[in-house]
């Protein structure tokens, strides 16, 4: 199932020019950073090992100036955002969900520029109310060292790494965490004595002591915590 999808227009490694455009998008944002903002990110962290150093502080410089809805004057990280896609090659990037796994799908072809480029631009595009933490999410992309894998896709949604989470709980962390914690969604999140208190209460229902299965007890107060973090975090 694709969860995000992002169509990429750009030059070809041995074209004299340096063009991008945007395609073709199936960004969910909602909640921010959503699948998306997610795919955005990886597209980012996957690229940006193998960008020039000296384009780096460029990049950052453009992201805020993007989330703040300036004029963007061309050419940036030498390379020029155009509309036209005649004579450009054809990149597609997916965020693919399968059960409880959630995988990036990126294309390699062109230069980490192109991409990078096409994932902030895309960021950009987003309506103004989320745009700031779509940006926040590639600038985290930006420092990730590690493997493109669900431990990025728990790192971008603020989930803790290397557990097989839902898509649910990437797309919507917080949502998420109040269903796992029977807390009412869609109204103020609760204060914190209650948040503690409904994690104690839950936790000694869901202990193997009250005769439950021990792997099952196990996923279960690993979802309790990490729900409470959540919550508590915000």
């Amino acid at each position: 199932m694709i969860l995000a999808e992002m169509e990429v227009f750009h030059s070809r490694a041995i074209a004299p020019t340096r063009r991008v455009a945007l395609g073709e998008r199936d960004l969910p944002i909602s909640p921010a950073p959503g699948f998306g903002g997610i795919l955005l990110g990886g597209v980012v962290a996957a690229h940006i090992p193998v960008l020039d150093p000296e384009l780096f502080d460029d990049l950052d410089r453009l992201t805020h100036q993007l989330e703040a809805g300036h004029r963007i004057r061309q050419p940036r990280l030498r390379h020029r955002l155009q509309t036209d896609r005649i004579g450009l090659q054809r990149s597609v990037h997916r965020l693919r969900g399968e059960g409880e796994a959630i995988t990036f799908e990126l294309d390699d072809k062109g230069a980490p520029a192109h991409h990078i480029l096409a994932a902030v631009y895309a960021a950009g595009e987003v309506p103004v109310g989320v745009r700031s933490a779509v940006m926040a999410t590639l600038r985290k992309a930006m420092r990730w060292t590690g493997a493109i894998d669900g431990s990025l896709v728990a790192h971008l949604s603020g989930l803790a790494r290397h557990h097989d989470w839902s898509p649910e709980a990437h797309r919507d962390p917080v949502g998420w965490a109040l269903t796992v914690l029977d807390l009412a969604t869609g109204t103020a999140r609760p204060n914190r004595r209650a948040i503690q208190r409904r994690f104690r209460d839950l936790v000694r229902d869901a202990h193997p002591d009250h005769g439950g299965d021990i792997a099952v007890a196990a996923v279960r107060l690993s979802e309790l915590r990490e729900a409470r973090r959540i919550l508590l975090a915000g």
